[in-house]
């Protein structure tokens, strides 16, 4: 058997190999560093200040000053999805999205290579975080929950965890965890790998009083005004190479000004509350960021912050005669909101268009970046790049097979380069899928349907926001590009009938 087979088949050969290859004194070699992988759940592509907002959020900002920020990452635009793919490195439709099957996890891999595994948040997928190599877990099995009272799917460690009913909030509730998980790190000796699972802003919209006051009232010039202004920012923050046009309201979105005076107080607040959302999460990042800082941590700490999808469109609020700071009560935002938090891009969580599939990616290592402190890059990358990513970090290697199972070559490539200053050498095509929305995107060309409805082609160097199809133009690229996705659909075995039509799109 090679050192290669030998690192990829023992649990014990890997720790002792990689131990020695990154510790052993006089020989030069750096800690393997620390990783600490944030996702949020449905925030928009320009809520965070450092991408256009005017949320306050300083801690995540500072973090993007001093470190890296993608202006084109992808998702896939749906919560389980995003985390089937994140922490595989394959496409969802391939380990059957929850069900994790034929796979190796992240945690499972960096374990072998000597790390202590840590997870706090939201699971949303089959088996429990301590199945599939997690060493600790403290959060929720569900998709959703209640901020204030949680849910009966919450474990401590595999255990059931019975939430307070006083006292408790779910954001505050997963740093507090994260953190203690991380003293524990400290005291076996290992590297770390968390990843925080924030459940935050996804609905229902319920915040503590004083942080939706914070925002009270601010959001009365509504959310045309809103768009325009976060698209400035953008523009003047050079966050794009170039300003594409701001894409217009939808016509199934009204115009502010024709709301009743009662309709915009309404939507006042349940704005104020999405945003104190944001605010509290990221005081938690920063409760999060100076405790690594106290562990004397935070310069080998690569640090990944992104969101599962884009904002979410749903409208399923009940109760919205109680007030968002009420347990007993269940804001959402719908599309009116959504459609702004998403600037200035079109479409919605699930679809697959650039406003439900973009996401911010922040990337802080002050040990290993290579650009000038508050770059931003403007290289393509996708969730299936987070798991070459972080094996290459690590000094790690991903295994042809696991308990048995033969494994798929993973999907991505690693974004090290692009932390260094580097270009990454081909070019990829990326491919996407929820229910009958589909896309695919390889170098300036994107092909994308939504609903089940015709493909549609667009340059995404010219026209990111998506709003000059080209399909009619050139349809041999919509032909190539549409082989492509199919070839690609076959493989992962998606079958005619998930990507049917079902209703008429609209913008």
């Amino acid at each position: 058997m090679n050192r290669r087979d030998f690192l990829k088949h023992s649990a014990i050969g890997t720790a002792t190999m990689l131990a020695k290859r990154w510790t052993l004194a006089g020989e030069g070699q750096a800690k393997q560093p620390n990783i600490v992988l944030i996702l949020v759940d449905d925030m928009g592509y320009s809520d965070l200040g450092c991408y256009g907002g005017e949320i306050h959020t300083p801690n995540l900002d500072a973090l993007a000053g001093k470190g890296l920020r993608f202006s084109q990452f992808y998702n896939t635009a749906k919560c389980a999805p995003t985390r089937a793919t994140l922490l595989t490195g394959l496409y969802h439709p391939e380990v059957g999205v929850e069900k994790l099957r034929n796979c190796v996890t992240l945690a499972e891999v960096l374990k072998e290579a000597g790390y202590f595994t840590l997870m706090a948040g939201k699971w949303h997928l089959k088996q429990e975080p301590t199945d599939r190599g997690f060493d600790r877990f403290f959060g929720h099995l569900s998709g959703a929950c209640n901020f204030f009272w949680g849910d009966d799917s919450f474990r401590l460690n595999g255990q059931p965890f019975k939430v307070p009913r006083e006292d408790f909030y779910t954001t505050d509730a997963k740093t507090d965890y994260a953190m203690k998980f991380l003293d524990e790190a400290k005291e076996v000796g290992k590297p770390f790998f968390l990843y925080l699972a924030y459940n935050a802003p996804h609905y229902p919209l319920q915040a503590p009083k004083e942080e939706v006051m914070k925002y009270r009232g601010r959001y009365k010039e509504g959310w045309d005004e809103l768009r325009r202004l976060r698209y400035a920012r953008q523009v003047e923050m050079n966050l794009f190479p170039r300003p594409w046009k701001l894409s217009p309201r939808p016509e199934d979105v009204p115009a502010w000004n024709s709301l009743t005076e009662d309709v915009q107080e309404d939507e006042d607040l349940r704005m104020a509350t999405y945003a104190g959302m944001i605010d509290r999460l990221d005081r938690n990042v920063g409760r999060l960021l100076r405790h690594l800082e106290k562990m004397g941590e935070s310069e080998n700490t690569l640090v990944l912050f992104l969101s599962d999808s884009g904002a979410c469109p749903f409208q399923r609020s009940r109760n919205t005669h109680l007030p968002p700071w009420d347990p007993e009560s269940y804001w959402t935002y719908d599309k009116m909101w959504a459609h702004a938090c998403n600037t200035p891009f079109r479409w919605y969580k699930q679809n697959q268009h650039e406003g439900g599939i973009s996401t911010p990616l922040i990337v802080h290592w002050p040990k290993g970046l290579r650009v000038p402190p508050g770059s931003v890059t403007h290289e393509v990358g996708h969730l299936v790049d987070v798991m070459a990513t972080c094996v290459d970090v690590a000094g790690g290697l991903y295994p042809d097979t696991w308990k048995g199972d033969v494994l798929p070559g993973l999907r991505g490539r690693s974004l090290l380069p692009l932390f260094q200053g580097k270009e990454r050498e081909e070019e990829a095509c990326l491919f996407f899928h929820f229910s009958d929305n589909r896309a695919v995107r390889r170098g300036r060309w994107k092909l994308v349907s939504a609903r089940g409805g015709a493909w549609e082609l667009y340059d995404m160097e010219q026209d990111r926001t998506e709003l000059r199809d080209l399909s009619g133009k050139m349809p041999e690229k919509a032909k190539e590009l549409e082989e492509q996705w199919l070839s690609w659909a076959t493989e992962v075995g998606l079958s005619p009938n998930q990507w049917r039509k079902r209703e008429k799109p609209t913008l």
